[in-house]
């Protein structure tokens, strides 16, 4: 995850795979994601981003934006993991495989 980070504040899109059923049906765990980079100010409530939260890398929705605070995070299914100031892109769709 940390080389996902890097690769977007070097200004690079990312294709992942990603594991985990936190934003089920959104995105299906094991799916390949494109993800973008992003300025903090261009974040939006419920654009899904790729994040560090509490020590954490996330791909998760953001639910409000305080000035002070950052970005509130959490997962598809309504659970809150916190605040952060730490967000480095967006999700804009899943990947196909070209067969």
């Amino acid at each position: 995850m940390q080389k996902i980070k890097e690769h977007l504040v070097e200004g690079k899109e990312v294709e992942c795979k990603l594991s985990g059923g936190s934003m089920q049906p959104i995105i299906p765990s094991g799916s390949k994601v494109r993800i973008v980079p992003i300025r903090r100010e261009d974040v939006q409530v419920d654009d899904i981003v790729f994040c560090r939260v509490k020590g954490s890398y996330k791909l998760h929705k953001v639910f409000s934006i305080d000035d002070k605070r950052g970005f509130k995070i959490g997962n598809n299914h309504g659970h809150i993991n916190g605040w952060t100031k730490s967000i480095y892109g967006k999700f804009v769709g899943i990947v196909k495989d070209e067969k």
